[in-house]
């Protein structure tokens, strides 16, 4: 009985929302109402199932049972939100991937079973490829390709790329829009919108109407694949003193705003080197993470421009003929431009974390938008536990227990950490997640403790601090004097360099 009063209600809510959105591009209006009476059910289905397994009891919130039982909702309610995700596709994938992302927020069952969707991502048919590639490019694909593989190399929520060879030899990678995404995609946002809220409004504590709010920012630019040739060519020329970093070419004359034509790269997805495949690459891992972690702390203090999608299958490895490391950065649908006064005051709360400082953490904190919480949003930007931040996260490992610890902070102020995301600006929200996946990259590499990647980043945050000094200076004695302490600072940390690196000899 109840499951259909569930029923009837998504219905409703989704008939009065198709009529809002009905005149937009969406492509068969039963189809749209299929969709949000999936996601109404889906969603009422989970809130049910919390209501009366963990609210509607009286039960000692500090016992075995409660968490025994908390743990098994956890776990039923991502295993209905990843199928939801999977039968709806698109924009939906989208959102999935990122909750599969949040683990210094969610708990481990969503974490967990969301992050499939990184890696198992609905497929369009080759008839569907074929299609589109043809609409776009105004001819048929054979007047144009010698070749399209049948298989793709991998599948996003969005896309899906073909390994293909163009007609005069040249081998490539083409990136082909699911054909409904770009049609469904009004009224997707619309569904998540209504029911986040609905959703917020029976679990006060639980605010996610910044997701949605990104993802309906976003969307739009990741649908455009003319926008994400521009974003590679810009981060080609401002990553060109990164020599062992490769951008692929665009393909402009074959590429739409659905269709995006570029150099084909070889290598290796990082994703397969922390499964025990190519052990050629087992003594670069360290490398591999350290020169990530330069790749971004350059994007983030330097430039302000960020690649926020680096997950496993956006970057490969190569070894090229003389055995030195190179890295292709691929997929550049979804950028940052960070605003100036947001990167050096995101500059300085690093700087301010590496010192132990938490009056200069709470000052910036505050400048940031998060007064009053400084000590989670520190966690959350560093990903270490208070205590760690406390006794210098430059001085201890982490250690299992700590990242115990983390876990049972975030449920223990989940309601804090909610009201960290709800007032950040909304380019933190794009470096939270750029970091929840670098993060998930060291794991992936089993780097989780990688001493020659904090110090690049310390590096990093010590350029950006210079640049604006010396940019403000009026006066040559003022250049100089700049000039000297950036040395003495990069002095400084190559003397820390190796004192922790004497130490990890020491200790081990």
């Amino acid at each position: 009985m109840q499951r259909k009063r569930i029923v009837k209600v998504g219905l409703a809510l989704a008939s009065v929302s198709i009529g809002a959105y009905y005149n937009k591009e969406i492509r068969d209006g039963s189809i749209g109402l299929l969709r949000f009476g999936r996601t109404a059910v889906a969603v009422g289905e989970i809130m049910l199932d919390y209501k009366q397994s963990l609210y509607s009891k009286t039960v000692d919130v500090a016992s075995a049972e409660y968490a025994k039982t908390r743990s098994e909702v956890h776990l039923r309610s991502a295993q209905r939100l990843l199928k939801l995700c999977e039968k709806n596709g698109g924009a939906f994938i989208k959102v999935g991937q990122h909750l599969g992302a949040l683990d210094y927020l969610l708990p481990f069952e969503y974490v967990s079973t969301m992050k499939v969707l990184h890696s198992q991502a609905p497929q369009s048919t080759y008839e569907d490829v074929l299609d589109v590639i043809k609409q776009d490019l105004k001819c048929e694909p054979t007047e144009v390709f010698r070749v399209i593989e049948k298989i793709p190399l991998g599948t996003a929520s969005l896309a899906q790329v073909h390994k293909a060879e163009l007609n005069d030899g040249k081998v490539v990678a083409v990136k082909v829009q699911h054909p409904l995404v770009k049609a469904y995609s009004a009224i997707d946002i619309t569904s998540m919108e209504v029911l986040v809220n609905l959703a917020s409004w029976v679990f006060p504590d639980l605010k996610l109407e910044w997701l949605v709010r990104e993802t309906k920012r976003n969307l739009p630019c990741e649908l455009n694949f003319m926008m994400e040739g521009e974003n590679a060519e810009k981060t080609a020329r401002l990553m060109k003193h990164l020599p062992w970093l490769h951008i692929p070419k665009v393909y402009w004359n074959l590429s739409t705003t659905r269709v995006l034509t570029m150099e084909y790269c070889d290598g290796f997805e990082i994703g397969t080197l922390g499964q025990g495949e190519n052990p050629e690459f087992e003594p670069f891992k360290k490398e591999i993470s350290q020169k990530i972690t330069q790749l971004y702390s350059d994007m983030i203090f330097l430039h302000g421009y960020v690649h926020c999608d680096p997950h496993p299958g956006n970057l490969k490895v190569e070894l090229d003929k003389q055995g030195k490391l190179h890295i292709h950065l691929l997929d550049h649908g979804l950028y940052a431009q960070l605003p100036t006064e947001f990167r050096e005051n995101y500059a300085k709360l690093w700087m301010s974390i590496i010192r132990s400082n938490v009056h200069e953490i709470e000052e910036v904190s505050e400048k940031l938008g998060v007064k009053g919480f400084h000590g989670i949003f520190a966690c959350m930007v560093s990903g270490r536990s208070w205590n760690a931040i406390l006794g210098g996260i430059d001085k201890q490992k982490k250690t299992l227990e700590e990242e115990k610890e983390i876990k049972d902070d975030a449920a223990k102020y989940l309601a804090e950490i909610m009201q960290v995301l709800h007032r950040v600006p909304r380019e933190m929200l794009l470096v939270f997640k750029t970091n929840d996946l670098l993060r998930g990259l060291n794991s992936t590499l089993g780097v989780k403790n990688n001493i020659a990647s904090f110090v690049t980043m310390s590096r990093s945050c010590a350029n950006a601090h210079y640049l604006k000094q010396y940019s403000n200076c009026k006066s040559l004695t003022c250049k100089v004097s700049v000039t000297v302490s950036h040395y003495i600072t990069h002095f400084k940390i190559t003397a820390y360099e190796l004192l922790l690196w004497w130490a990890s000899w020491w200790t081990n």
